[in-house]
């Protein structure tokens, strides 16, 4: 019988206020808003310290794709708008319709919605960048004022690099 793998977490201060990551082996599995406690033990590890230090250079507008092994844990239909989600180029928005129908899923709107709102890698995985179909930001895990925060970010970020 094997030893059952243990997670690690850790809290991290970062402009957003603290946010907490944790990893299991070798990836991140969850990025919390807050100062989340979570199953497992509460000790940074160069992984979680190599995903606070690209959030940090993220949130300072130097990243602009994150470089880490992610393992998001959901059902099929998650996983596949998280896969759809992460093609959504930095600075750029789809709807929650769009998502959707890229999924193949036209009338799967709403679930998109739940799956992004189910997201254990928010920013990691940028749910932040689905939209409502007015063109305005509706919704987010972090709250509205996070997500209004991350999307003009990027595009501060963008217009400065271009």
């Amino acid at each position: 019988m094997g030893i059952a793998p243990a997670q690690n977490y850790y809290v991290y201060q970062t402009p957003l206020g603290r946010i907490t990551i944790a990893a299991l082996n070798d990836a991140i599995v969850r990025l919390a808003f807050g100062e989340a406690v979570l199953e497992g033990t509460r000790v940074a590890s160069s992984l979680t310290n190599k995903a606070a230090n690209q959030l940090q250079e993220y949130l300072a507008g130097k990243r602009m794709e994150f470089d880490l092994p992610l393992w998001a844990q959901g059902s099929e239909f998650q996983q596949s708008v998280w896969r759809e989600v992460q093609n959504i180029p930095y600075g750029h928005t789809r709807s929650y319709s769009e998502v959707a129908a890229a999924i193949g899923n036209p009338k799967a709107t709403r679930a998109v919605g739940m799956a992004n709102n189910k997201n254990p890698l928010p920013i990691l995985i940028p749910c932040h960048r689905v939209i409502g179909a007015q063109g305005k930001p509706v919704g987010y895990a972090g709250g509205l004022k996070i997500k209004e925060f991350l999307l003009d970010l990027e595009q501060k970020a963008l217009a400065s690099h271009s």
